[in-house]
């Protein structure tokens, strides 16, 4: 990797190169980042709607805590492509998922930023709980960080996770990446009601109602002003998804725009010493920065090799995949018996069941 093109990436070799630098410039970062996942997978295939959509915050994760001794555990293999570029792993990406190359999730003897091996299970909170638990009883001091999203929060192993670090109340930090999808659109209750809630009327016209009284009547840094904004606060953990992890024993954050870094840096350092359990709350979107993949974030989740300028991929074969012809075989069965039921994985194109669910 050269300079000439990669200006600050070619210099990152770890976590401490990238700490190196000045707020401003980590934008610059991310969008070197996706460029070289881009133009990387397009070659050789691989996840990348997930990745894309993850770089800011890994940027401001790996910027502003102490990583490797701060722990953070990732719970969508398929969003950490970033992470393993900016912890050493960098020039060996053309090699992910390749014989004898980088694995295409996290791997704990790959790295020592790897803390828990991990594909796509609805398990980072409840290893972050463990991780915290040992460094209590072990009386050390560092931070344990989980990162769920992609559609990692339909699992209910996490909901039980979270009502343990509600019950113990561990110091540690829950981060939220909320991209609305799995693989593909997410077909669960809290899902919808995550963006009904922030997308709708009635939370951002109260919101704004607030904020423009706050700051009309009370001048910053008044005693009424502050008090204004505890109520704010307070209106805002009765309509959105606060309540539900407040309810748990988090303090909650959010929701937070994902793609803007200096508010996420600003944010993860103010917490850092607020003790937990933190969550989190973040809004980003799949496929983030590359055109085709924003257009279709489910059809670029898993690729094979592809046009950059078009996102389409080149057709080599006409023979179906064995999706395919599952689906097709599900869709001849149900045709035969109208009792016969397609239960999805919370990802359709993935299963093969989005035919299914298309001529139900």
């Amino acid at each position: 990797m050269t300079s000439d093109k990669w200006k600050y990436l070619s210099k990152i070799d770890s976590p401490a190169d990238l700490r190196k630098l000045n707020i401003g410039e980590l934008k610059d970062v991310s969008g070197e980042i996706r460029d070289y996942m881009v133009e990387t997978i397009s070659k050789i295939g691989g996840h990348l709607g997930a990745n894309l959509g993850a770089v800011e915050l890994t940027v401001a994760l790996h910027y502003v805590f102490n990583t490797p001794k701060d722990l953070i555990v990732w719970d969508v293999g398929h969003q950490a492509y970033p992470h393993k570029i900016l912890t050493g792993r960098r020039d060996q990406l053309p090699t992910i998922r390749q014989f004898k190359g980088l694995s295409g999730f996290n791997k704990i003897n790959e790295s020592e930023y790897d803390t828990f091996g991990v594909g796509h299970a609805s398990t980072s909170i409840s290893a972050a709980l463990g991780m915290a638990t040992a460094r209590d009883f072990a009386k050390e001091n560092y931070k344990v960080i989980a990162v769920i999203g992609d559609g990692a929060m339909t699992g209910g192993l996490a909901y039980e996770a979270m009502n343990n670090c509600g019950l113990l109340k561990k110091n540690m930090i829950v981060v939220l990446n909320d991209n609305n999808m799995s693989i593909s659109q997410n077909v669960w209750a809290i899902s919808n009601y995550f963006n009904e809630v922030i997308s709708g009327d009635s939370y951002n016209n109260l919101k704004k109602s607030i904020f423009d009284i706050t700051q009309k009547y009370f001048p910053k840094g008044d005693r009424l002003a502050h008090m204004a904004n505890k109520v704010q606060s307070s209106l805002k953990s009765i309509v959105t998804p606060g309540m539900l992890f407040e309810a748990l024993g988090f303090r909650y954050f959010g929701p937070m725009n994902g793609h803007n870094l200096i508010q996420l840096v600003k944010m993860f350092k103010n917490i850092k010493s607020i003790p937990g359990p933190i969550l989190v709350h973040l809004i980003t979107e799949k496929g983030k920065g590359y055109a085709p993949a924003e257009h279709d974030s489910s059809k670029l989740h898993g690729v094979a090799p592809f046009d950059v300028n078009t996102g389409q991929a080149p057709h080599l074969s006409n023979v179906p995949s064995y999706t395919e012809i599952f689906g097709d075989a599900v869709i001849e069965l149900a045709e035969k018996n109208n009792k016969l039921v397609g239960v999805s994985a919370a990802m359709c194109e993935g299963t093969g069941l989005n035919k299914m669910m298309e001529n139900a």
